[in-house]
């Protein structure tokens, strides 16, 4: 984990997210995957909000719903 690239991806702008990909069956739900990167890489509460607001721009809500969640983040 320590050797991931989030943290230089976010650097350059880039939109990269955390996710969980069947977390039943691969272990690492959603909260554990934020903290566990977050730990590895020493991320910083911005580089936090930065992956939260990323999520809700990449999603397939509408433009009114991820305007409504982003105010929230």
């Amino acid at each position: 984990m320590k050797e991931h690239n989030i943290k230089r991806l976010l650097r350059y702008g880039l939109l990269v997210t955390v996710n969980s990909d069947d977390p039943a069956y691969f272990g690492g739900y959603l909260n554990e995957n934020y903290e566990a990167i977050a730990n590895a890489l020493e991320l910083s509460k911005e580089d936090i909000k930065t992956l939260a607001i990323n999520s809700f721009k990449a999603s397939f809500l509408s433009d009114s719903e991820k305007s409504f969640y982003l105010k929230r983040v």
